[in-house]
């Protein structure tokens, strides 16, 4: 019980310098919006990535080990990766940067951090009409990798629980194929340390492994998600390895 208590107070405190530094980068963002060429806001957001998983660390003492570092090019792709917490939003956002996030279009409301979120150019979608959602996904992914911004998807579409993977959508990988653009997949075992649907944080190693790219050319979309599926299960290890202190 004295245990869980002290997991529980790591945890708020965590949140409360989460919440500051969102208030705070958020401000500096609309403020200086229009001063700011659109990479320098991707740089001013990195930051924001960068102290979170800092901050996390001295405050729950979650780290993190990266495989594969050496796979992420240095033009833009598609990144398809499993989903288990916020961790791996945040620190995908700040490891493949510059890079578009996805988010669902009610998010772009939240005071602060929604605003400057829509300054980022968003591909927001409505998960209430999966069809219009996929298209904008299609028209506006393609954009943003045109000018030059990696996507990243979860094509689980929502949490899994840790060690579990669910059926992967085709989403992410007509996207990859209709730009031409390579997919970059990535796994991990961040539920370990983040469980989805509650605030508490357990102290551990989460786990994080980067595929080489799998190629898109002369491949259907079901092609490219079984490519993805089947490199997700001959890694399973790093999945399934529990987030040890």
């Amino acid at each position: 019980m004295l245990n869980r208590w002290f997991l529980f107070v790591r945890s708020i405190l965590f949140y409360f310098g989460y919440f500051v530094a969102t208030v705070i980068i958020s401000t500096l963002g609309l403020t200086l919006f229009v001063l700011l060429p659109q990479r320098m806001r991707f740089t001013l957001y990195r930051a924001w990535c960068r102290f979170v998983l800092i901050w996390l660390r001295l405050t729950c003492g979650i780290r993190y080990e990266i495989e594969g570092m050496e796979n992420i090019p240095d033009h833009p792709v598609v990144t398809l990766s499993t989903h288990q917490s916020a961790w791996e939003t945040i620190f995908l956002y700040y490891a493949v940067s510059p890079v578009c996030p996805i988010l669902k279009k009610e998010l772009l409301s939240i005071p602060f951090w929604g605003w400057a979120m829509s300054m980022q150019r968003p591909i927001a979608i409505d998960r209430s009409k999966p069809r219009e959602a996929g298209k904008t996904l299609l028209v506006e992914g393609r954009a943003r990798l045109q000018e030059g911004l990696s996507v990243v998807i979860f094509p689980e579409g929502t949490r899994s629980p840790a060690g579990t993977v669910k059926p992967f959508s085709r989403g992410g990988a007509k996207l990859a194929v209709t730009a031409g653009t390579p997919v970059l997949p990535v796994i991990h075992n961040a539920g370990h340390c983040w469980p989805a649907h509650t605030l508490m944080k357990k102290p551990g190693v989460i786990r994080i492994r980067f595929g080489k790219l799998l190629p898109v050319e002369d491949r259907s979309s079901t092609e490219v998600t079984d490519a993805f599926s089947a490199w997700v299960a001959d890694n399973m290890d790093i999945m399934n390895t529990d987030a040890v202190k």
